[in-house]
Order: structure tokens, then sequence, then C-alpha cells
């Protein structure tokens, strides 16, 4: 019993390590670390050259759900509610009457292609109806890409809200199928999902509010901070499905609660969320990737092949451009949104509740499940980066904040030490430290050059390596990473490539511009400024890296602050 317990020791120790390391080969490839995750999983299977047997669906299903959770209590700490200007009403669309219409049209498809009973088919297309969206980012911020807010927004707050909508209808469908009793079904369903959601978003404000001031007055080692951030999020998150409301939706909120307050420690807490949330994927995925039985997959192809296709080429598409409506996205937008129903580990946990209940067919849902996610993260996980740079959704990258020093200062959640380094080429590289422009609020205490502390001069000129210490407000200041990083930007996407070698105020009149370049403007915006033409031609809720063409004249978003544009770029086009 005890060499068994080292052996597997050893063997999930060798298949992190294994993880781990192709993580890198993922990037260069362009392929989703989920991808590769199941494959290892698959490898170290009875029908791979591990040979591991394994088949506990009751552990997979546990091991799934906690690491769900993790995942989705990090994604709410990484999103902003200033994303929540463009993103949240679509975003809430797609995550609720987009859920439900690809649900519908792939479990039609379903109940045709294998013959079942339509209920079991609409089982199947509530099982695999939601979309992985957070896989995406790894995806383009692994090629270096950054997404116009629009379409980003949209999909990050999606994939943190459709999740508690499949498990909705999945536990709702399975219900129904197991009592055999259709009367009144409907009303039942709609009382049953006001319950879920309506608990799930009071449990999860609530518990972010409680654990707010505990992390803020508490006095603990620093190390237990985080641990107490997840403690509690899966406290919540236990006590929420235990109640009949959705876990899920209770721990993304409680994330989206800490990470838009003022927080001590709150660095802290995203940095080991971020190794929690990479941890919870791997194992996630090897464990799934160990219970599948290659071999079985050979008797899904054909029905799994036609799922998948009408899933990602029409039921995806169709329930984007109904459920994105009334918001007027761009085509081009839609078709990227369309294409990113990205399939992960969701619909594969959802799998396992016809196991776990024995209900008929249930291995069948379990195999296409598995298979139709294979075939996602191929076809679509592969291709979402060239994509976002054939559509143009692509924009400068912005510096994120990750490699600052960070010291709290104990009981004052208004203020924090941080320490930034300069980078050669960034825009502080050579500045003179008293025309540095930080933002308001920030005071500049002393630069560390070669561990000599130096004291605030008006005539000392920051070098890269300089550490520069500021006292900041404690919450983000999104200014001060664009001082301290160079990134490696696309020729495409620099600076006057992209946004033009000319930049204008908002009020500037329209029509004015185009007089100054020989264009003749549209009769219905004449006496408009440049911030009306936008939001009248382009969307009322414009964005950085918004582009209007009037003759040989293209005006690019290049500023925005709080929804209002600060600055717009031109471009000369050639003819």
């Amino acid at each position: 019993m005890i060499f068994d317990s080292y052996e597997l020791i050893l063997l999930c120790a060798f298949l992190g390590l294994l993880s781990i390391a192709i993580t890198g080969l993922s990037q260069r490839l362009g392929a989703p670390s989920l991808l590769l995750f199941l494959v290892v999983g698959m490898l170290a299977g009875e029908d791979g050259p591990g040979g591991v047997q394994f088949d506990d669906v009751e552990t997979a299903f546990l091991v799934g759900n906690i690491a769900l959770a993790v995942i989705l209590l990090d994604g709410g700490l990484r999103t902003h509610v200033s994303s929540f200007r463009v993103g949240l009403k679509p975003a809430l669309s797609l995550a609720t009457f987009g859920v439900l219409i690809t649900s519908g049209i792939v479990g039609v498809v379903a109940a045709w292609v294998l013959d079942w009973p339509l209920l079991n088919g609409l089982l199947l297309g509530a099982i695999v109806g939601s979309t992985d969206a957070a896989a995406v980012f790894g995806l383009l911020h692994g090629a270096g890409l950054e997404l116009k807010e629009r379409s980003g927004a949209t999909l990050e707050i999606e994939s943190g809200t459709n999740d508690p909508m499949a498990i909705f209808l999945t536990v709702s469908l399975l219900t129904l199928l197991d009592s055999g009793q259709t009367s009144g079904f409907g009303i039942t369903l709609l009382a049953e999902f006001a319950r879920q959601m309506g608990l799930g978003a009071l449990m999860g404000i609530a518990g972010g509010f409680l654990l707010l001031p505990m992390l803020n007055r508490l006095t603990l080692s620093r190390v237990l901070y985080p641990l107490l951030a997840v403690s509690f999020g899966l406290s919540v998150f236990g006590l929420t499905n235990l109640w009949g409301g959705s876990g899920f939706l209770a721990i993304y909120l409680i994330g989206l609660v800490l990470g838009n307050r003022p927080l001590n420690y709150l660095h802290d807490i995203r940095w080991l969320m971020d190794g929690l949330a990479w941890l919870s994927q791997i194992t996630m995925f090897l464990l799934l990737g160990l219970l599948v039985t290659p071999s079985t997959l050979m008797d899904v192809i054909y029905p799994g092949l036609v799922i998948a296709a009408v899933l990602m080429l029409v039921a995806r598409p169709v329930a984007v451009g109904l459920s994105l409506l009334p918001f007027r996205f761009p085509l081009r937008e839609q078709v990227f949104i369309s294409w990113v129903g990205l399939k992960g580990a969701v619909p594969i946990i959802l799998a396992l509740f016809p196991l776990l209940t024995g209900l008929e067919y249930s291995n069948t849902y379990f195999e296409v499940t598995f298979f139709v996610v294979l075939l996602s993260l191929c076809f679509q996980g592969w291709t979402i980066a060239p994509l976002a740079r054939g559509l143009g959704l692509d924009v400068p990258p912005h510096p994120e904040d990750r490699e600052h020093l960070g010291v709290v200062l104990p009981g004052d959640v208004s203020r924090e030490l941080l320490a930034y380094r300069i980078h050669a080429g960034s825009p502080a590289d050579a500045y003179h430290l008293a025309r540095l422009p930080v933002p308001p609020g920030v005071r500049q205490l002393g630069v560390v050059r070669q561990g000599e502390v130096l004291p605030p001069d008006d005539n000392l000129v920051l070098k890269p390596g300089d550490y520069l210490v500021l006292l900041t407000p404690s919450h983000e200041i999104p200014e001060l990473p664009v001082l301290f990083s160079a990134l490696p930007t696309p020729t495409h996407l620099a600076g006057t490539a992209f946004f033009g070698h000319f930049t204008l105020e908002p009020e500037v009149r329209f029509e004015d511009v185009c007089a100054s370049y020989g264009v003749q403007p549209p009769d219905d915006l004449r006496g408009l400024d440049l911030d009306a033409v936008i939001r009248q031609r382009v969307h009322r809720l414009p964005v950085v890296g918004d582009h209007l063409r009037v003759g040989n004249i293209d005006l690019v978003v290049k500023k925005m602050a709080r929804g209002k544009i600060l600055q717009v770029g031109l471009k000369l086009l050639s003819d």
C-alpha cells in the first residue's frame, strides 16, 4: 500500500512536470495548452503507453468542480468593472439567450443524428452549450495579441457567466428525464432559473463584501491572505450549491467584488490565484484525459463530426447573431465571437452527470462530448489568433501591472508602496524625474540604482534597471504600467502605423477635417464633431481601435477614459 502511494505521487508529479513543460511548446505551435493537457492524460491512460486505468467518475467530478470554482474566482479577480461599459449587456445576452439557442439547435440535431428522443438530444445540447472563452485569452496572450475592448470584454464576461446557465439547463433536463413528467415543467424551469441565478448572485455579492473587510482588517501572515480568499470563496461556493443556488456564479462574483475594491495584498492574492488556476486546469484536463478511453471514441466519430460541425458553423453563429442584434456589433466582431465558441472543461464535467445518475445513453453522452471538445480545441483553438489578426480586431497591447514590487501599509487600504523597474525603450527611459507624467495622487519617493537609494531630485534622469519607488492609491492605476514597460509591438500596430501621424481633439468639427484634405463630408455628418460622428457611424459605445473611413481619411479612436473619447488619430490612406 505504501509503495503504491509512492508510485501514485511519482506519476502525478511526472505528469505535472510534463504538462508545465509543454506550455511553452503550445505557445510556439499556437495550440491550446488545454488540448495538450488532454492529450497527455490520454497518453497516460489505458489506451496509451502509460497504461494507467482510471474510471473513478466521482473523483473526476469532485476535482473538476473544485478546479472550475478556482478558475472562476481567478477570472472574477481579473475582470475590471470598467469593461462593463461595453461588455456587460451583450455578454449577459450571450450567457443566457445565447446558451439557450445554441443548446436548442444542437439538441435537435443530436436527437436526429443519434436517433434519440428529443429530450435526450436537448440534454446533449445543454451539455455542450457553454463556451470556454477564458481559454481564448491564454491563446491570444501567448500570441502577443490584445483584442479591441468591445469584443474582449464581451468574451471575458461571457466566460464567467455562461457556465451557470449550461449547468442549470443540464440539471433541469436531467431532472425531467428522471421524473418523466412534462406537465407544468416550463413554469418550474423558470422558477428554478430565478432561484439558482438569484441566490447565486446574492451569495456572491454578499460573500464578496463580507470577505473584503476580513482581508483588510485581519492581522495575518502575508502568505495567509490569498489562502483566506480561496478558502472563503470555496466555502460560499459549496454553501450556495447546498442551498440550491449557482455556486459558480457566486464564486465568480466574489472575485469580481475583490478585484474592483481597495484591498490589501490584492497583487499577492492575484499571483497565487494565477498559480492555482494553472494547477486547476492542468489537474482537471489530465484527469479528464485519463478518464476517457480513446478507442471508444471510434464509435462516435460520425455523430461527433456532425454535432461539432453544426455547433461551430450553425448554432454558435446563429446564437451570437440573435443575442447581439440589439447591440449593433460590427459584423467582423460578430464573426470573431461566433468562432470563439471554444469548448473546454465545463462540457466534459457536465457529461459526467448522466454517468453519475445512471441515465440511459450515459456513456455516449460522455464520449460524444469529449470528441466535440477535442475538435473544438483543434479547429477553433488553432485558428483564433490568425482570425483576430485577419479581421483587424487586434490593437496595440496594453502593459499589465505584473512586474512591480508592492508593499501594503498595514491597516491603511488607501495607500500602497510600489517600485517599478525602468525598462529600456519604455516611456520613462531617459526621462527627468521632475517631468515624469505620473497620474494625480501618485507621489515619487526616490530611485534605487544598483543598490543605492537616490532621493527624488528634479535633475535625476531615469535609466534602464532603475527602480522608481512610488506612494500610490491602493486601487489600480492603468497609466503606471504604460510608463515603465516596453512591449514588442508588431509593425502594423506601432503607434503611427495604427493610429496615424496626427492626433485630433474629439471636439474638432468633422467637416473642417474633411475640408483640410479635400474630402466631401456626407450631409448627415455636417455640423458634428469627431466624437459625435464616431458614435453615430461606428458605435454608440466606442472603444480604442474603432475606425471610420471617409474618402482617403481614416479616423481611429486613440485614447479613451471613462467612456469618453480623449484623442482621435488620423491616417491618410493611399487611393
